[in-house]
């Protein structure tokens, strides 16, 4: 071997070095892109969730913390709501930006041509929300047929609790207006009126546990009234409602209420909405956040643990957004 080789030796060595370390730090720049999504996007996000104590309203305290934090140069605000109707009515209107939904409420305001219901668009399946028909322990209701002639706490108007009760009373053969006394509350209001003796059953739809009710339960004796025998009558009433599914809820979801038994019901799909005038990239980096801060805000909000990559793309009725679809395109498994 020649001087001149053996002084090249260590000198390819260290190009090699170098090359290698180029091209790991190349692989971790082109990793960490998407968590930064590129350049910040700015402007203002108006996220409408829903009644103070329900879980939209803390889901959406959550998620706008982790996006204060995402997405530092965009104004997060909430705002409360009566619900899913009145959400998607918010978003149409242009007084919220991106709002939280019940595919059953979307497909309904597009099927009974709801002003700007082809302008929706969705960013992400969330998590499901379980019908939940709630009675003092030693009431003789065993089934919603047996709520004839009762106060029930029925949802507030254009929310999505009161959207399902109406047709859960159909499938069990009551009249919304005429069998029962209607008491168009939400559950900021129900569980205080059934504590007081002033309400004889209420309906409530939401994640998984629900605080309101844990905090209930923790007070008066409750139960849950199983809703599985309406399932074939719920789904004979037309197309909006193939989006209800028949469920069940596990025996410790709210263990003073349930004492070890689980609990038939019906689950419907929530989906994070938005409309096509969305900004694509605040799009792409919201839908991020959702996605990336799952098991943060599920430590919190136990349903927010059923957000998944893998299926929060299937948002059915409703298209993805341009945005949402290009993070998901560039998503890692």
């Amino acid at each position: 071997m020649t001087v001149p080789d053996a002084l090249a030796r260590p000198r390819r060595r260290r190009v090699l070095r170098s090359v290698a370390a180029a091209a790991a730090l190349a692989l971790l720049l082109w990793w960490l892109l998407p968590l930064r999504g590129g350049s910040s996007p700015s402007g203002k996000v108006v996220l409408s969730t829903g009644v103070p104590t329900g879980v939209y309203e803390k889901y959406g305290k959550l998620l706008r913390t982790d996006l204060r934090r995402d997405l530092p140069d965009v104004d997060v605000r909430l705002l409360h709501s009566q619900g899913s109707v009145d959400n998607i009515q918010r978003l149409v209107r242009g007084d919220a930006s991106f709002a939280i939904a019940t595919a059953d409420s979307v497909a309904t305001y597009s099927a009974e041509g709801g002003h700007g219901a082809e302008r929706l668009r969705a960013c992400a399946r969330l998590y499901d929300d379980y019908m939940q028909l709630v009675v003092p322990a030693d009431s003789p209701v065993r089934s919603a047929r047996d709520l004839k002639d009762r106060r029930v706490g029925v949802g507030e108007d254009r929310s999505g609790v009161q959207l399902i009760t109406r047709r859960l009373l159909a499938a069990a053969g009551l009249d919304f207006v005429t069998d029962i006394d209607a008491r168009r509350v939400g559950i900021d209001r129900m569980t205080g009126l059934l504590r007081e003796g002033k309400l004889d059953a209420f309906f409530w739809s939401g994640g998984l546990p629900t605080t309101a009710l844990e905090n209930l339960a923790d007070d008066v004796p409750i139960r849950l009234v199983q809703l599985g025998d309406l399932t074939e009558a719920l789904h004979r009433q037309g197309e909006a409602t193939r989006y209800y599914r028949s469920a069940v809820m596990p025996p410790d979801t709210y263990p003073k209420a349930q004492r070890g038994r689980p609990t038939k019901t019906i689950a419907v799909a929530n989906l994070l909405v938005t409309t096509e005038r969305a900004d694509a990239e605040l799009t792409e980096g919201l839908t991020r956040t959702v996605i990336r801060s799952r098991d943060r805000i599920g430590e919190v909000v136990h349903a927010a643990q059923k957000v998944d990559l893998r299926t929060a793309v299937f948002t059915d009725p409703l298209d993805l957004h341009e945005g949402a679809a290009r993070y998901y395109r560039s998503a890692k498994p």
